[in-house]
């Protein structure tokens, strides 16, 4: 049995998860009957899980996904609303990521693109990757205080260093000639490096159109359409369907 010294030790590396589950195997008689690699290898895990659960919140934390609840095992396949279960595994992998690809997310209005969004975005933090989430109006805020607080070229490094930045309701708005210079750095600077999901209700064939300014539309596009993965949500809207009668 581990002394007071030892598990103050323990303690004082900070393996606290631990040297709680070496109390809790001495209490338990059908662990002595484990080798000690197995008990060690129970004890290393128990350790490794806890640290593993604070990443992931601390990750979570700083991504701001605007679903907290949205994961991929709570994804619903539907046959009113037709989503390919094999290219969704693809996505999950993060594969994409590690090849620094971009995800456009489009359908109507309630067809579950945020939900899917934050879904793989949850899952990148799963595997390690920083991610950040915001809805583009949001974004455009965020930009203009920067250029008015000297903070732009801070704020734009930020983002250069996150690996999946979801940009959220792509479209919604007219730009602005400052909004489209911001999105062409923002582009430029993740192009190849960093990835990009984004989701919208504007069909891709009408995004040029939306950006105006013909080659900055076109240097805007090529950025984020090149090695892109579509996906295009159909069906009615959940908001509907999910949406309590009157009483």
């Amino acid at each position: 049995m581990l002394n007071s010294p030892t598990l103050e030790q323990l303690s004082a590396l900070r393996l606290h998860e631990m040297a709680t589950a070496w109390r809790e195997q001495q209490a338990q008689a059908d662990h002595a009957a484990l080798t000690f690699d197995e008990r060690f290898g129970l004890l290393v895990e128990t350790q490794w899980l806890a640290r593993e659960n604070r990443r992931l919140q601390r990750s979570l934390q700083e991504a701001r996904l605007r679903l907290t609840q949205a994961t991929l095992e709570a994804i619903e396949y539907r046959p009113q609303r037709p989503l390919d279960k094999a290219l969704i595994r693809q996505l999950a992998t993060g594969r994409w990521i590690a090849e620094h690809h971009n995800v456009v997310l489009t359908g109507p209005t309630g067809t579950g693109k945020t939900f899917l969004a934050c879904a793989l975005a949850h899952q990148a933090c799963r595997t390690g990757y920083r991610v950040l989430y915001r809805r583009v109006p949001r974004l455009f805020e965020e930009l203009t205080l920067a250029h008015a607080d000297g903070s732009y070229t801070r704020f734009l490094a930020r983002l250069s260093r996150i690996d999946m930045l979801v940009l959220d309701d792509w479209g919604l708005a007219p730009l602005r000639d400052s909004d489209r210079r911001d999105l062409l750095e923002i582009f430029e600077d993740r192009y190849g490096l960093r990835s990009t999901l984004l989701t919208s209700q504007l069909p891709i064939e009408h995004w040029h159109d939306h950006l105006g300014q013909a080659t900055v539309a076109d240097a805007i596009c090529d950025r984020l359409l090149h090695n892109a993965h579509r996906v295009a949500l159909q069906g009615p809207s959940w908001r509907k369907e999910n949406a309590q009668p009157d009483a």
